[in-house]
């Protein structure tokens, strides 16, 4: 009985290596049938990275596939179309095995892929194992994920260095350089290329020409890529100003509210999610005067699988990150902690929401604000941050800023 299990044991054993070996000389015949494989990692910006990327690409008429994870994760075909993926449970990098599959199917030029996975571990096997791309864009590096990355920049860098094959071109913008991505690229025999701030500096001077929801940092990134491709930079361009934003991308709409109506304007910050890319965005809009003679207000939405954040957000309160806001509310499952916290040092006017349909949400915050204001949505896109974009998007006029 004991010989007879035994070889029972090990007949399974060998047909899981075979499946195993299988399974790995498919993946890679499938990812050598994709001719360019260009991935990027980083804290913020991926979505949109990506999306300008096979937009460029596109209009220099190469056959791309995209995938972005980001807000709502989606895959953008050959043509631009778009199919948004839907999850029967948390997202898995064994999900690329399915992009793989579909670029081979349709014998696409280009693959440009935004990684998903956090951990150091996953992310060796997502991009280096599974993925192996001959580019790999960082974009940036924030405190995000402090649990899973570490709570320093240094230790967040590590993270991403993870993503680095061998023989690739790394990219990366000048002022998000860690000394630690030029190490990891000489280890692994690949080329780091940093992105002056000055790169094509006329374009950014150019006011027709700035895209109205995109940071200068991921044109600056998207551009020196094309370019190293060799996609003419008008070409480039066309692409940049023809490409659909992300969900979660910076958005602005104006709607009428309140007794009697004031106009408002509406900021979708909800995806930048860390206190500091949020204050890149308040900058932003001060200085096209969106805030001028208008009452600002916060929105803030709190996960609870994202206490770090919450946190993060407490301190940043605390020690008077935000001066703009005159009142800020919170919804979510920390608020009312968060509240109590921030009660005897912040001078602002705060308010718990209870979590209900968007359109009631709005009427609460407009019946707390008399005249026109700026409510600015921050903190996190999942959940209610969602629904509220959707409703603005809805009820609201686009407002180009």
């Amino acid at each position: 009985m004991f010989i007879r299990e035994l070889f029972v044991t090990g007949l399974c054993a060998a047909f899981f290596i075979i499946y195993l070996l299988v399974e790995r000389y498919i993946l890679s015949q499938r990812r050598q049938n994709i001719p360019l494989r260009i991935c990027v990692t980083g804290t913020r910006g991926k979505s949109s990275v990506t999306r300008l990327i096979a937009s460029c690409l596109r209009e220099a008429g190469f056959v791309v596939l995209a995938k972005t994870t980001g807000s709502k994760p989606v895959i953008i075909f050959p043509d631009g179309e778009e199919k948004e993926i839907k999850r029967r449970g948390s997202a898995s990098i064994l999900e690329e095995k399915k992009i793989l599959k579909i670029s081979a199917k349709l014998q696409v030029q280009a693959l440009v892929l935004e990684l998903m996975s956090i951990h150091p571990e996953n992310s060796y096997a997502e991009s280096v194992q599974m993925l192996n791309p001959q580019i790999l864009i960082i974009t940036n590096v924030r405190p995000d994920h402090l649990a899973q990355m570490g709570s320093s920049r240094e230790k967040i860098a590590r993270c991403f260095v993870s993503s680095i094959p061998e023989n690739c071109t790394v990219f990366v913008p000048e002022e998000e350089f860690f000394p630690v991505f030029k190490e990891a690229a000489g280890r692994m025999n690949s080329e780091l290329v940093q992105i002056s701030r000055n790169y094509y500096r006329k374009y950014f001077e150019s006011e027709q020409n700035l895209s109205s929801f995109e940071f200068e940092e991921n044109i600056r990134l998207s551009l020196a890529v094309t370019e190293f491709l060799g996609v003419d930079r008008e070409v480039a361009l066309r692409g940049i100003k023809r490409v659909k934003p992300d969900f979660g991308s910076l958005k602005v709409w104006t709607k009428d509210f309140g007794s009697p109506p004031h106009r408002w304007h509406l900021v979708s910050g909800f995806a930048a999610n860390d206190t500091e890319s949020t204050r890149r965005i308040l900058s932003s809009l001060q200085k096209k005067n969106l805030f001028s003679g208008k009452e600002i207000v916060g929105l803030l939405n709190l996960r609870r699988d994202r206490g770090d954040r919450t946190i993060q957000w407490m301190k940043a309160l605390k020690d008077g990150f935000f001066p703009e806001f005159q009142k800020i509310f919170f919804i979510g499952d920390h608020a009312h902690a968060l509240k109590r916290k921030l009660r005897s040092t912040e001078k602002k006017e705060l308010f718990v929401l209870k979590t209900q349909a968007p359109q009631k949400i709005m009427v609460e915050i407009s019946n707390k604000v008399k005249g026109e204001a700026v409510l600015v949505g921050m903190g996190n896109m999942g959940g209610f941050g969602q629904d509220l974009v959707e409703y603005w998007e809805s009820v609201g006029r686009a407002y180009d800023v």
